[in-house]
């Protein structure tokens, strides 16, 4: 098991994600290609996974993309993304994902930003 599976404790195959949306499997991958989502390979067979917690009430978090995008600027991989959004800060406290769906997406896009500098 690499870092970050043991770092996001629960994950959802593509396929998992298109049944949690209702919606097909090609729209998964448009939101994975449009950064809506992050995906990466995991396990010996390399499946393509989204963490779990990207997903609430049958919806992609919204606050996600634009974080996605603001990290993606201050020149983040998807891997350095995903252990960014799941480690622990003690000064929030708490995972910067919790802060999203907690709706503080504002101080966490803030923090993504500085990250740039």
């Amino acid at each position: 098991m690499n870092e970050l599976e043991e770092l996001v404790s629960d994950w959802l195959t593509l396929p998992d994600v298109a049944e949690q949306l209702d919606v097909t499997i090609s729209k998964v991958h448009s939101l994975v290609e449009e950064r809506a989502l992050l995906a990466v390979r995991l396990g010996e067979r390399k499946i393509r996974s989204v963490p779990a917690a990207f997903i609430s009430d049958g919806a992609v978090l919204d606050s996600l993309k634009g974080t996605i995008s603001v990290l993606a600027d201050a020149g983040f991989s998807d891997e350095e993304m995903l252990r960014w959004l799941f480690t622990a800060d003690d000064t929030l406290p708490g995972r910067p994902v919790d802060a999203l769906k907690e709706g503080r997406k504002t101080e966490i896009r803030r923090r993504a930003q500085a990250l740039a500098w």
